[in-house]
């Protein structure tokens, strides 16, 4: 393994008052921006509530230099990126994450859309409708509502208590009193001195500030505007409350006048509360069939103001009162606050909170570094943490027999072993020299169900595993459950540690996927397939009670598995694993990690299966399933596959969906207003590449949802002769770079080898893949455009509606 990396941090104001940190990380593939504005919905005047909000929406519409087509959703999205913006109670963050070659130019946008936005009445008048469907979901929403409900026991007077959302009654776009009032709201806000700009890639510092300084020119500048301070959280010398619902607890602690390292006290507060390890309050919660779990989070921060949340989810048919779990919650926090500066505790949450750092992505770091927080558990922290405790009125005596949880085994670094792919008296420089021993050793590893790809450099700190089983009847429901809620405690574990641990059943198929920090990746290994077969009997094979998903994103969960064929059910978990047939792959690993993985492939469950089946392709049929999301809303997903499995055939999907992902949006979202949820792109599942179009709409039904959608597709082929030779070429182009290994961060570079395992692509497939991009001229788009309509590779249509009819049927 090479040595750390320790990205460098730098924080500067500049001289118009714009604060930047920039962040240096030589090992990210790809450049992030996260823009903070000192202003979110609680700055708004009272008369109208929403308008923060609004503005947020109003900034993506366009500009002069750069129209909606060519402003920072369109340009991030044609570059393989992702863009977001959120508005909170007291800040507005806008985000986004591009290849090193893109990044300058997405810069360039948000600041030209936050600088000079377009705010004409007929566009606002359009957005405003979109916020309303928005607002109205939310209301329709039960998780939405539910936490809404939390603030119920707060003052009145606190703004907390109101709404904030935004729909067509509150933001009335006509009257001159709001357009003065939108319009001294951006003026007052959207300056230098409101704006913290992060951000992070592998750029050196200076290169990085030079963007930073250029984004800034056209940034109105001004100082920092003083944010009105709210009134108490509480009218009482109450400082908590609870709320009591079905099968769940929610336990609040308002918190005033808090030191300013309080946000990270209660990072660290709320990591060890929801630990599941012996000893722990979940543990003993669960042993006394109180909680099933328990969720401790921060739901409000501001000027010393805090609100912690405890949610507790309780057992289907307990008895027990509520107030036991409270007692048992204040003896646990008694035993915590008698640790006095927590030292070790300290200490594996510093190491852990590393490990975090050096697999997030570039995003991810950029927002965490506009939070501002300082990393582990400072002295001031310390501070505040006591203060916290003290607030909530705990005190250093306890009766349970508490203990401390044990230390993570994965973060545990351990000696690094032997080199490993060379015989004693070999170095490095000897590793083209082999031995007939080695050859034989790596002839059975070729021959090995477990594929190790060489697609992707060894020589990183990050790796994948991917492990498949094929079995004879399909796992029920309840089993995966079992099996799911037994290998939890170990996935944070992992997690923790730098590892994101996967097990999830389509049809009959198991797949278990690793991705992260190779250095722990085999001891994982080893400890998983260990749960998996040998599952811990204290975990309840009951699902738990949860609130749906909103509709399209039931839709999107039910995808994979009905691109599979359907076959009986187990609950017989040893039957399922002796008849089990696995494959694997496995990318980005060193020689010493490979070696060190040996122990746990020899463990891994089934008979190895060196057969390769390919992906189920249904022809030319339109199979359709309906899907009861239990919502009044409408979803919709159109999955349309590839005909063949042919690599040109793949390469022309991908320029298709890169070609449509925009203008569908503007069709669908901006023009035609059908709904909020409205995106396209290209999608694999199961080793099949389609073409995925969804949308959800609070008031238009499946069928004319499809009716559109299918009118779009009917339109595609005008829309490919539109376009001009430089624009298609540089959109080619654009896509090609996309899959180039140098600039796919590690996991989607392993999922793309994953699924051409799947599809039966040779190992070079992501070589290939791209350069099949670049062959695709405008005759083969056209004509891959024309199968697409004649549904030459078959559509599925899965929806909250029923079937349509002919030339639709049923999926079976």
């Amino acid at each position: 393994m090479p040595a750390l990396n320790h990205p460098h941090l730098h924080t500067e104001t500049l001289a118009n008052g714009l604060r930047v940190t920039l962040r240096h990380a030589p090992g990210l593939k790809r450049c992030a921006a996260a823009l903070r504005v000192a202003a979110g919905s609680h700055d708004v005047p009272l008369a109208w509530p929403g308008l923060a909000h609004f503005l947020e929406h109003l900034l993506f519409l366009g500009t002069e230099r750069f129209p909606a087509e060519q402003g920072l959703m369109a340009y991030v999205q044609g570059h393989g990126g992702q863009v977001n913006a959120r508005t909170s109670e007291r800040t507005t963050d806008f985000f986004f994450e591009l290849p090193p070659q893109a990044f300058s130019g997405g810069l360039e946008r948000l600041s030209d859309m936050l600088a000079h936005p377009r705010m004409n009445p007929d566009d606002q008048r359009r957005e405003r409708e979109v916020l309303h469907a928005e607002f109205v979901a939310w209301s329709r929403d039960a998780t939405a509502q539910q936490q809404f409900a939390l603030f119920d026991g707060l003052s009145a007077a606190h703004p907390l208590r109101a709404f904030h959302a935004g729909n067509r009654y509150s933001l009335p776009v006509p009257q001159p009193e709001f357009q003065h009032a939108l319009k001294d709201f951006y003026q007052q806000f959207y300056q230098t001195g409101q704006m913290t700009l992060s951000l992070a890639g592998p750029q050196s510092l200076e290169a990085l500030k030079g963007m930073a300084q250029a984004f800034a020119i056209a940034i109105p500048a001004g100082k920092k505007v003083p944010q009105a301070k709210p009134t108490l959280l509480m009218d009482s010398s109450d400082n908590s409350y609870q709320q009591a619902g079905e099968h769940r607890l929610d336990l609040l602690f308002a918190f005033e006048a808090l030191p300013d390292s309080s946000p990270e006290a209660l990072a660290f507060l709320c990591h060890w509360l929801n630990t599941a390890k012996p000893g722990g309050l979940l543990a003993q919660l669960r042993e006394h069939g109180l909680a099933d779990n328990l969720k401790a989070a921060p739901l409000y921060r501001y000027a010393g103001q805090a609100l912690l949340h405890i949610e507790f989810t309780r057992p289907a048919h307990t008895t027990q009162p509520d107030n036991m779990i409270r007692e048992r919650l204040l003896d646990w926090l008694g035993f915590f606050a008698s640790h006095q500066d927590w030292v070790e505790l300290r200490e594996e949450y510093a190491t852990l909170q590393q490990r975090q750092q050096q697999v997030s992505s570039a995003l991810q770091l950029a927002q965490r570094d506009s939070e501002q927080l300082e990393p582990g558990l400072s002295e001031q922290s310390v501070v505040a943490l006591k203060a916290i405790l003290k607030q909530i009125g705990t005190v250093d005596n306890f009766i349970g027999q508490w203990q401390l949880p044990t230390p993570n085994p994965f973060l545990r670094t351990e000696a690094p072993a032997a080199n490993a792919g060379l015989i004693r008296g070999q170095t490095s420089a000897h590793r083209g020299l082999r031995t007939f021993a080695q050859d034989r050793s790596r002839s059975r590893r070729e021959r090995s169900p477990m594929q190790f790809s060489q697609a992707l450099p060894d020589n990183t700190e990050e790796g994948a595993v991917y492990l498949r089983w094929r079995l004879e009847s399909a796992p029920h429901s309840r089993l995966q459950t079992y099996l799911e809620n037994s290998l939890e405690p170990l996935r944070e574990d992992a997690r923790q540690a730098g590892v994101d641990v996967s097990f999830s059943a389509s049809g009959n198929e198991w797949l278990l996927k690793l991705t992260g920090l190779q250095e722990p990746m085999p001891t994982v290994l080893e400890h998983v397939l260990k749960a998996l077969t040998k599952p811990d009997a204290r975990f309840s094979q009951e699902e738990p009670t949860t609130i749906p998903l909103m509709p399209i994103r039931q839709l999107l969960k039910a995808l994979p598995e009905s691109c599979l064929e359907h076959t009986t059910t187990s609950d017989d978990l040893q039957q399922l694993w002796s008849s089990a047939r696995w494959d694997g792959l496995a990318t980005g690993l060193s020689a010493q990690t490979q070696a060190a993985m040996g122990l746990a492939l020899s463990r891994v469950p089934g008979t190895p299966d060196h057969q390769s089946t390919p992906p189920l392709l249904i022809g030319s049929l339109h199979l359709w399933n309906a899907v009861d999301t239990g919502s009044s809303e409408h979803a919709l997903l159109l999955f349309c596959p590839a005909a063949t499995h042919d690599i040109a055939d793949e390469a022309a999907w991908c320029l298709l969906a890169h070609v449509c992902q925009t203008p569908f949006y503007q069709r669908l979202r901006v023009e035609l207003q059908l709904g909020y949820a409205v995106f396209s792109g290209l999608r694999q599942i199961n080793g099949q590449t389609g073409l995925l179009f969804g949308v959800q709409s609070p008031s238009v039904a499946p069928l004319d949802l499809l009716q559109h959608i299918e009118q779009f597709l009917g339109e595609f082929e005008r829309l490919i002769e539109g376009l001009d030779e430089r624009t298609f070429i540089t959109q080619r182009q654009a896509l090609a770079n996309q899959f180039d290994s140098t600039a796919l961060p590690n996991a989607q570079a392993a999922e793309l080898l994953w699924q051409g395992k799947l599809a039966g692509h040779s190992s070079d497939y992501l070589k290939r893949l791209p350069q099949a991009v670049l062959m695709i001229d405008r005759e083969a788009l056209l004509a891959a455009a024309q199968r697409l309509n004649r549904a030459d590779g078959g559509w599925r249509c899965l929806a909250s509606g029923p079937c349509s009819g002919a030339p639709w049927q049923v999926a079976k």
